[in-house]
């Protein structure tokens, strides 16, 4: 499965055609699956292009995407950035009034276990993100509801072509060791920048999800710059298609 990360914390400052507005996220989408992405991931924003966790931005992000590309599970982030306080980020996701099929939680962060119960107790489907070079791993073991989640999210920070790859292998290692006593959920891999593609090619081998989008690389394998999402997931595919 290959997932669609459609836009990320980035702004337009960094990329000049990112989608930002629930139009342009339902367009992105649209254009995405079309090209074989099989899920979606935004990060809804507010009138400043920063993310926000406000029910009305996230309802409008979902209510666009969903009329863009039905039947397709759509996700949202909950990363500490867009509410710092944590208590504050789980009561937003108590007050949405449309729901995500699933969102993202990042297991290093301050709060990780109450945001994620809050969106348990809604019925949202738990991303559990645990990124590389953090004690995430360990946090999340100790949640005692780890055996519910959707999915592990593991999320390779190593920036570097020539490192990635093996610090995402490093990383599988320690999760497959750390994690299967408490939760048998699906292991999606991914990296960022310079180490997106070479992580991929790592997870297309090992038969793992995946995803791609704008939110983690600007430049498709050959270094040019990508014009959008779905360029980039036809060059993921492209890449599992070669790994099988």
């Amino acid at each position: 499965m290959v997932q669609v990360c459609l836009n990320g914390a980035r702004s337009r400052a960094e990329c000049a055609h990112l989608p930002v507005s629930p139009r342009e996220l339902a367009a992105a989408a649209r254009e995405a699956v079309a090209a074989g992405a099989r899920d979606v991931h935004v990060h809804p924003k507010d009138a400043g292009g920063g993310d926000t966790l406000e029910p009305a931005a996230v309802a409008a992000v979902l209510t666009a995407v969903r009329e863009a590309v039905p039947g397709v599970t759509v996700g949202v982030t909950t990363g500490a950035w867009a509410t710092p306080d944590p208590a504050a980020r789980a009561a937003q996701v108590r007050a949405w009034t449309v729901l995500p099929d699933h969102a993202s939680v990042n297991w290093h962060e301050d709060g990780a276990a109450d945001v994620a119960s809050a969106l348990l107790e809604r019925g949202v489907g738990v991303e559990a993100g645990i990124y590389s070079g953090t004690p995430a791993a360990e946090r999340f073991r100790a949640w005692p509801h780890a055996h519910r989640v959707l999915r592990v999210l593991a999320e390779v920070t190593d920036t570097d072509p020539a490192t990635a790859a093996r610090t995402a292998a490093d990383l599988l290692d320690d999760l497959l060791d750390d994690l299967r006593e408490v939760t048998a959920a699906p292991i999606l891999l991914h990296g960022e920048d310079g180490g997106a593609w070479p992580v991929l090619r790592l997870a297309a081998a090992r038969r793992l999800a995946t995803r791609i989008g704008l939110e983690d690389v600007l430049r498709l394998p050959d270094g040019t710059s990508a014009e959008g999402n779905a360029a980039l997931v036809r060059a993921a595919l492209e890449v599992v298609r070669q790994a099988s």
